[in-house]
């Protein structure tokens, strides 16, 4: 028997760089409720009482970035100085530029916003089609916002960090060896050293935040929950640790269960195949995995910047294909499209649905729906298996 380990990690909404994340999504977002042609690259950066919002916009419509920054830090829970930023109080400042003319025109033409190698995965580990320890990873750092924002927990602050590491026998989940979390705090549950959290702290953790997300199945006496080990986790957000876009890749796809091309997601607009050849990716994998085709598939799409069609078109389905890989790679480019403009429309990527995917992982979510006003916009469309159907006709 063959007995292995795997670790994920995922971060809540308020830590710095998910902050950073949410914030170019949102602006990303204004951008294309008004004009869906309009291109973004926005990057930004927070530390201590300020926010710096840079890139290159080139669009038809005003965004009041102030509105936006301030609207997103609400939302998320920094309220106070003290608890790493204040929506009310922080500095925005605001660096932004026009795209370059020398790369507009080949998005111009339909081709690729640049060059780059693009991922996707998907397995019938979990109903979601996605490795367990990065789908836990992420249930425990949405939880562990919840119980921030019901009150359950009301000492907790908006950062905060998750890490399970699963045991896999022959290539299976049996074991649930450790579970990390790290919450930030206020004092009033400090002990009397003033240098840790109480034990009671401790346990509400674990009762209110843990055990609801752990498969109970998957836990037994040697399995650790590690809460706050420093001891005491009051100082965090951009008070503690200054955030960037963009730096949370791992988090944001397959936590670090294959490889990844480098290209970051948040705050680019959907010509940007960093982004969208991304999501296709996963769609394509996602829906053969469902289809019945293999059990396991990573599907590699490569583009060079100006060009419409990949430069490659790739798959290891790791030994579980039950059709010949060349053949599944041909009905690959048959029946998916691969072409920017085309992934853009068939995914409905010109819309602003993009500050849900800013924190919890890119994939592995519910498709739903996002309203601005009386206008609904469908969300995580990548996420859909309607394509299943077709890739079993095909391979028959």
């Amino acid at each position: 028997m063959s007995v292995t380990r795997f670790t994920s990690e995922s971060v809540t909404e308020g830590h710095p760089d998910k902050v950073c994340d949410r914030i170019s999504d949102a602006v990303l977002d204004r951008v294309l409720l008004g004009d869906p042609e309009g291109r973004v690259a926005c990057e930004t950066y927070v530390t201590v009482g300020m926010v710096l919002v840079g890139g290159e916009i080139t669009t038809k419509v005003w965004v009041d970035l102030q509105d936006v920054v301030r609207g997103v830090l609400q939302d998320i829970g920094y309220l106070r100085q003290e608890d790493g930023i204040s929506a009310g109080a922080c500095a925005v400042l605001d660096a932004i530029g026009r795209q370059s003319p020398d790369i507009a025109q080949g998005v111009d033409a339909g081709g690729a916003g640049d060059q780059g190698v693009m991922y996707g995965y998907a397995c019938r580990e979990t109903d979601v089609l996605m490795p367990l320890p990065i789908v836990l990873a992420h249930d425990l750092a949405r939880r562990l916002a919840a119980v921030r924002h019901e009150g359950v927990l009301s000492w907790l602050r908006p950062d905060g960090k998750s890490q399970v590491t699963v045991v896999y026998e022959d290539g299976v989940p049996r074991h649930i060896d450790n579970v990390v979390i790290a919450a930030q705090h206020d004092e009033s549950i400090l002990d009397r050293s003033g240098l840790r959290i109480t034990r009671a702290a401790r346990e509400r953790i674990i009762a209110e935040v843990i055990r609801p997300v752990i498969p109970a199945g998957l836990v037994d006496r040697r399995t650790r929950f590690f809460v706050n080990e420093t001891g005491k986790f009051v100082v965090g957000g951009p008070q503690s640790d200054t955030g960037m876009t963009g730096r949370k890749i791992i988090v944001d796809t397959y936590g670090g269960w294959l490889r990844h091309g480098g290209g970051a997601f948040s705050g680019k607009d959907p010509t940007k195949v960093d982004r969208s050849a991304t999501y296709m990716a996963r769609y394509i994998a996602k829906n053969c995995v469902a289809a019945g085709v293999c059990d396991r598939m990573e599907v590699r799409l490569a583009y060079c910047i100006g060009r419409a069609e990949p430069t490659e078109v790739s798959v290891d389905t790791f030994g579980t294909a039950r059709v010949d890989e060349s053949r599944l790679e041909r009905a690959i480019r048959e029946l998916f499209p691969l072409a920017p403009r085309e992934i853009i429309r068939h995914l409905g990527l010109r819309a602003p649905v993009y500050a849900p995917t800013a924190a919890y992982g890119h994939f592995g979510r519910k498709p739903g729906s996002v309203r601005f006003g009386k206008r609904s916009f469908k969300t995580f469309t990548w996420e859909r298996t309607d394509m299943a159907a077709a890739v079993r006709q095909a391979l028959r």
